[in-house]
């Protein structure tokens, strides 16, 4: 008989797969939350894991900037309404089964908890992604060129990012750092939802 050699287990690979169509079979939506300050890189990062997970993207900054759109002006009622508008959104979504990405700050505690409620009320598995850019001159670098990615939403100035409140995270999440190449943070973040890293 021909000798197959000591069988180890299934791969890595496979067991992600299998934990994805466990979800999928059982109905258990994911509810994603990317975290970082502006210019760090996590709406490039949420928007291709929504597009390889078939997730909604919903991003705080689009329902804020639709809120000035419709001629209300913009204050700190209009940044915690888009963030309550997201919420809802993703209340319906997760409802249906849908995955859900949310991409916002996410620097406070409320905000966090936000996300924590939603998750146990709808059912969902959530993970939190935090983005950070380890090299500050790079993260400036961004900031300042990267003009309004959501008008009429104005970008951030380098000094209102710089001294921007955001506390800690105090339980387990996944931070990655998008000076590394994109694909390889993609990887880990693919590998992170799919149980396969923490």
């Amino acid at each position: 008989m021909r000798n197959l050699g000591r069988y180890e287990g299934p791969t890595p690979a496979f067991r992600g797969h299998l934990s994805v169509l466990r979800r999928v079979l059982t109905l258990t939506p994911l509810l994603i939350v990317f975290s970082g300050l502006p210019g760090v890189g996590k709406s490039t990062l949420a928007r291709e894991i929504a597009l390889r997970r078939n997730a909604v993207w919903l991003r705080v900054d689009t329902a804020e900037a639709a809120m000035l759109k419709a001629g209300l002006v913009r204050s700190d009622e209009t940044g915690l309404a888009a963030y309550v508008i997201v919420r809802d959104v993703a209340a319906v979504q997760l409802g249906l089964g849908r995955n859900v990405i949310v991409d916002a700050v996410n620097g406070v505690e409320e905000a966090r908890e936000m996300w924590r409620s939603l998750a146990k009320e709808c059912g969902a598995t959530s993970f939190v992604v935090e983005v950070i850019c380890s090299n500050r001159e790079e993260h400036r670098r961004r900031v300042k060129s990267r003009g309004a990615p959501t008008p009429p939403l104005p970008a951030p100035t380098w000094e209102q990012v710089r001294t921007r409140e955001y506390l800690p995270w105090t339980e387990p999440i996944l931070t990655v750092d998008s000076v590394a190449p994109t694909d390889k943070i993609i990887t880990r973040i693919l590998s992170y939802i799919s149980g396969e890293t923490k």
